[in-house]
């Protein structure tokens, strides 16, 4: 799928064209400094007050990026030969039939949104506290605590974590690192989780990331930080793209290994795959042929994927290709999920505010509450700097507010 996240991530992309920015990368908003032309075939877009992006056209289609780096990457895995990654899902309540859907369902047992705001402003490194990016509010958080949701995905940027300078092994920068703990610890202090997430599409200081040992060496000194906090969620990395499967995997089972030498034993661990990390292309792409390797000693990893019900799975249109476009998108992902015993967790979706994607959202959420092998879902997103964006759900008055919080997830609590 494509990243309607890019609207604020520069970072994400591989390769520029010229002295143009490519499709789906950033060309505007307050204190943007960047390239403002787009490469033909493609629109800068205003997405709100800090953020502008390069869309395709709706009659022309995207021009193609191409990776040309030549990645090697393999991981060494110790003592786990034989351990499944994942466990059958773990017995929630039953949540009771009803109108929306039509059979008994299992609620989940992680709900919530994406917290975004701290990715913002990538062109920009390390950037400015409220000026490049800020912080979720913690008014957001107990928004949503309050009517029964229980995670929330903290998205953050690598390189202000861990300084280009020194790279992926360097020290953290104690500010940013102070933001992030902050918001993950007010979120566990109060009984929810805090999905720690590398919003870099496994690229770091413009490079795709390639060096297993280095992605260990981040997770181990990110999970030491979080080890003894239970409620944490470790998310690998959002949506890779552009890279082979296999070795997608093997920096999954890098991080898994670091995560678990940190000595955070008890948390949750989320792997996600290559080409967006859709699950309507899951078997397309190549993860399906090879993330059922991924290998835990502790058995707590889930399969993240994100899943946008516009016509190219964007999620940059507010139009739903049918009322049952959700669910469709999902069988060939939760059949994979079921005939290999593996857990998924749906890291991100959305739809516009209508009556059509209201439709498609309840449907998918119906299909994975009764397929017993889906625990999360996250929609994407709320933030304090989403402005008018037809995702935000950020209250009180994101667009996505007053129809999709009451019509498509409050029933799914």
């Amino acid at each position: 799928m494509f990243p309607k996240r890019t609207l604020l991530a520069a970072v994400a992309a591989a390769v520029a064209v010229g002295a143009q920015q490519s499709a789906w990368q950033q060309c505007g908003g307050k204190n943007w400094s960047g390239e403002t032309e787009c490469v033909c075939g493609a629109v800068c877009t205003v997405v709100n007050d800090f953020f502008s992006q390069c869309i395709p056209g709706a009659n022309a289609p995207a021009p193609t990026v191409t990776v040309t780096a030549t990645v090697t990457a393999t991981a060494t895995v110790t003592d786990v030969q034989t351990v499944t990654v994942t466990s059958a899902p773990q017995s929630t309540p039953s949540a009771p039939s009803g109108e929306i859907c039509a059979g008994p369902r299992t609620k989940f047992q992680f709900f919530g949104v994406n917290q975004s705001g701290a990715e913002f402003g990538n062109a920009n490194i390390p950037g400015t506290l409220n000026k490049d990016y800020t912080w979720p509010s913690t008014d957001s958080v107990d928004f949503f605590m309050g009517k029964g949701f229980n995670t929330f995905r903290i998205t953050f940027l690598m390189e202000r974590l861990t300084p280009p300078a020194t790279g992926l092994t360097g020290p953290f920068d104690a500010d940013y690192l102070s933001g992030l703990t902050s918001i993950a610890n007010y979120i566990t202090s109060k009984g929810g989780f805090a999905v720690i997430d590398p919003h870099n599409f496994m690229r770091f200081d413009g490079e795709v990331i390639s060096s297993t040992d280095d992605f260990q060496a981040f997770w181990t000194n990110l999970a030491t930080v979080f080890k003894d906090n239970a409620n944490i969620i470790f998310d690998i990395q959002n949506e890779p793209h552009d890279i082979v499967a296999s070795t997608v995997l093997s920096l999954n089972q890098a991080a898994v290994n670091g995560i678990r030498a940190a000595g955070a034993t008890t948390q949750l661990i989320l792997a996600e795959g290559t080409s967006w990390t859709g699950a309507w292309t899951w078997t397309s792409s190549g993860n399906s042929a090879v993330f059922g390797q991924l290998k835990d000693p502790f058995n707590n990893t889930a399969i993240e994927m994100h899943q946008y019900l516009d016509s190219d799975g964007s999620g940059t249109n507010g139009t739903c290709v049918s009322p049952t476009i959700g669910a469709e998108r999902l069988v060939s992902a939760t059949n994979w999920l079921k005939n290999n015993g593996i857990r998924g967790f749906l890291g991100e979706f959305g739809g516009g505010a209508n009556a059509d994607c209201i439709s498609a959202i309840q449907g998918m959420l119906c299909s994975m509450q009764q397929s017993g092998v889906w625990i999360g879902a996250l929609w994407w997103a709320a933030g304090p700097w989403w402005g008018d964006y037809f995702l935000s759900i950020e209250p009180p008055s994101g667009p996505a507010v007053a129809q999709i919080l009451p019509e498509a997830l409050e029933p799914f609590l």
